[in-house]
């Protein structure tokens, strides 16, 4: 009988109660018993809503106190020796010590998981010494039972996958580690497999990445090794985010199940299906439901894949689950009052998916037989929408044609416009600067809050605003930054501020998905033909610089970050969506130029995120997304200096794609992996105005100076000091008021030491 499955679960709630549970432990609110009591209530209601749904096959352990990575390594006993760590089960002041950071220690090392919007906390190996500290997945599964009576699907992160994950470790120890950690794995599965588990889900996503020939042999190893320990157990090895590499390895691998993605790797994973087969002895795991988008799948559609995938795997050896976890979704469209019923209709989040999985897997019982009409009705809400007015504009498709063809860029190049920019400029050597916002009080929040109601009204909004901007700009100059912002207090979200103000966007009331730890975000949804509507920004820049003899940034968000951090429409493909958003952007930044604001920064973080995860396809995508980006800055003069923020990422992978976004001064968030970078420009060079950022905002800690002094002084001796800019490598809207101060005078005084030793070395 066919069954369906679930590979994973939001965590945090129709209304965030995962998030307002942890953050009310950390604030000292709820004690520690409480705390545990509350996160087992909104776990086990996950679990009660996939059983009413029908789901056959449900994931445990899939839930986390902070992130599923974290949760693995502290299972290992992997904790770092600055948290003194003394063996046993991990604390939660240690286990949020790592994700978080101390008084006294800096946070581990967080970063994309895959090319997804969601972070994870990477593991830290050097110097430790592993050892089970609790079998999580078994806690889990016993939970469900006696709880619930349900027969959970324990999942947990695979070996490969949590190896190639982590850090702290040389290539040549990689076989080393994984003796180390093998035993820990085998005693996990060994007393599942005692306390009667059917099936466990191995997620091992790195299979879809190119893997070499030891990495294969390392697989035979890993799961020979779990098929003579626990011969009694099904696993099913799990795959997502693309097309499994080295296919026919993988499924000659001793497993009783294979999980491939049939969304964001169809081609891959159907051509090798065709072409390879599929063994008999084994069950196919087809993730057909999307665990990332946000659309209706097209059942009928689905229907058809599955029925073609039956013909060459016997239907009662198919499993129907999503794409992946479901994580990456917010958890349910029926609390959406304020969306046009067109667009409304065509949605699916997390609750919505469980359907369309139980629908989908009914149907596949039945070959389609006496269902066929209701799939025909629920794909009618998607073919309405690609044929409204909305998704047809003419006016931006005729300009995106143009930008296609065009080779956009700068009327002169760097070295010119840099000479230029000098001069008109006149800054210090080692310019200090943020990188946009600054604190979202209460207060803050408050007033907005009150405006959207409608009980304040736009004058007294508009000045509150400046009244921040006033504070904070007296409070930079005070400080001693060079160059200013103006706080961005009248935004909410760096990509859903844009979308309000943009011709083919629409917001959710509560479609909130986790980015890291209990930090949720709100995709706009890109649901129609993108257009600018007018200054979206000019107002606020131009007041800031109005009250400063010293330069303003205006601040945007780049056309590939509000792309990769929404949910964006499937009916086209993303290039083209990307090109819609420059041709809108660029019609900012002149608005800004004319306004008179000639420091223009245009954020993009999430350009690594949106990287194909083949590498084959990965250079087509880098050439439109450097294409999107100057499309949208390079009108401006040269003495307009075109400035860009990136999130770390491996930057030598991308060196030459980040100079030809020409922009003239980029900075890295880098201060929790700063060696690495630095080690990347030991490799290659950078020609370009930079800044690495000097101190880590996602940690409550204020940094000290002499920290901050010995990363500057790293990074010139890879870098040119005339190029070289100061600042925090993140936006400083989560911190509080008094950190955020304390933090940048003292980078302001660790400006000022290496400043003057500079000054020093020139002379003598």
């Amino acid at each position: 009988m066919v069954k369906s499955s679930v590979l994973g679960y939001p965590r945090i709630g129709a209304n965030r109660e995962w998030k307002k549970t942890l953050e009310a432990f950390w604030s000292g609110k709820l004690i520690e018993s409480e705390f545990h009591s509350q996160l087992q209530e909104i776990r086990l209601n996950h679990l009660r809503k996939q059983r009413e749904k029908g789901i056959d096959f449900i994931a445990v352990n899939d839930f986390s106190y902070y992130d599923h990575m974290l949760d693995t390594a502290a299972m290992f006993g992997i904790i770092p020796k600055r948290f003194s760590y003394q063996g046993g089960a991990v604390p939660l002041s240690v286990y949020y010590g790592m994700a978080r950071g101390t008084k006294d220690s800096a946070a581990c090392e967080m970063t994309k998981w895959f090319n997804t919007n969601y972070h994870y906390i990477v593991p830290e190996l050097d110097g430790v010494s592993p050892a089970l500290t609790e079998n999580k997945p078994l806690s889990a599964y016993r939970e469900a039972k006696e709880k619930l009576g349900i027969e959970g699907k324990p999942v947990i992160v695979g070996p490969l996958t949590f190896l190639k994950l982590s850090k702290g470790y040389s290539v040549s120890e990689t076989d080393s580690w994984l003796d180390r950690l093998l035993p820990l794995y085998v005693e996990i599965l060994r007393e599942l497999e005692r306390e009667g588990v059917q099936w466990v889900q191995i997620d091992e996503p790195i299979l879809v990445t190119k893997l070499s020939e030891a990495d294969v042999q390392r697989l035979k190893l890993i799961y020979g090794t779990f098929a003579a320990s626990a011969p009694n157990l099904n696993i099913m090895l799990q795959t997502y985010f693309e097309s499994a590499e080295r296919y026919s390895d993988i499924v000659g691998l001793p497993v009783k199940g294979i999980g491939l993605d049939f969304v964001h790797g169809f081609s891959g994973n159907m051509s090798s299906i065709k072409e390879l087969g599929f063994p008999a002895d084994k069950v196919l795991g087809v993730g057909v439901i999307d665990g990332r988008g946000i659309w209706k799948a097209p059942l009928r559609e689905k229907l058809a894949l599955l029925q073609s995938l039956a013909k060459l795997v016997p239907v009662e050896r198919l499993v129907v689950q999503s794409s992946c976890s479901l994580l990456h979704v917010p958890v349910t469209v029926q609390h959406e009052t304020t969306l046009k019923s067109e667009l409304k209709e065509a949605l699916a989040f997390a609750d919505e998916k469980l359907e369309e999985l139980v629908l989908l897997t009914k149907a596949l019982a039945k070959d389609g037989g006496g269902i066929i009409s209701e799939l025909e009705q629920y794909d009618r809400a998607g073919q309405a929408l690609n044929l409204s007015a909305d998704r047809n504009r003419e006016d931006v498709q005729h300009a995106v044609a143009a930008i296609s063809t065009q080779h956009p860029e700068r009327n002169s190049p760097f070295s010119e416009r840099h000479k230029a920019q000098q001069e008109k400029w006149r800054l210090p050597i080692f310019p200090t600067t943020t990188i946009g916002s600054f604190p979202q009080t209460a207060e803050v929040r408050r007033a907005r809050q009150l405006w959207r109601k409608g009980e304040w009204s736009d004058e007294r909004y508009t000045s509150f605003i400046r009244e921040q901007i006033d504070l904070w700009i007296k409070l930079q100059e005070e400080i001693g930054l060079d160059v200013l912002v103006h706080g961005e207090f009248e935004r909410t979200d760096m990509v859903e501020f844009f979308g309000e103000k943009l011709a083919g966007f629409a917001f959710t009331q509560n479609g909130w998905v986790q980015s890291y730890g209990s930090r949720c975000v709100k995709p706009p949804i890109i649901f129609g033909d993108v257009a600018f509507k007018g200054p979206m920004t000019v107002e606020e820049t131009k007041y800031a610089q109005s009250q400063t003899e010293r330069p303003v940034k205006g601040m945007l968000t780049g056309p590939i970050t509000i792309m990769n951090w929404s949910f964006v429409r499937d009916d086209i493909d993303r290039e083209h969506i990307a090109y819609q958003l420059a041709y809108a952007l660029r019609q900012e930044v002149e608005a800004m130029e004319q306004a008179g604001i000639h420091m223009i920064q245009v954020d993009e973080p999430a350009v690594r995120e949106g990287l194909p995860l083949k590498e084959e396809e990965q250079s087509k995508y880098l050439k439109w997304a450097v294409k999107a980006f100057r499309a949208a800055t390079c009108t401006v003069q040269d003495t307009t200096q075109i400035h860009t923020h990136m999130c770390y990422c491996e930057f030598h992978d991308m060196i030459d794609s980040i100079e030809e976004m020409d922009a003239d001064v980029i900075s890295i968030e880098t201060s929790r992996s700063h060696g690495e970078l630095i080690h990347s420009f030991e490799l290659n060079t950078y020609s370009k105005g930079i800044g690495l950022g000097v101190y880590d905002i996602h940690s409550p800690r204020v940094p000290q100076v002499e920290e901050m002094t010995s990363m500057i002084e790293r990074a010139l001796r890879v870098l040119d000091p005339k190029l070289f800019w100061i600042n925090p490598d993140c936006g400083l809207k989560t911190r509080g008021f008094d950190e955020t101060v304390s933090s940048l005078r003292n980078m302001v005084e660790a400006t000022k030491i290496v400043r003057a030793k500079y000054v020093q070395h020139s002379l003598n």
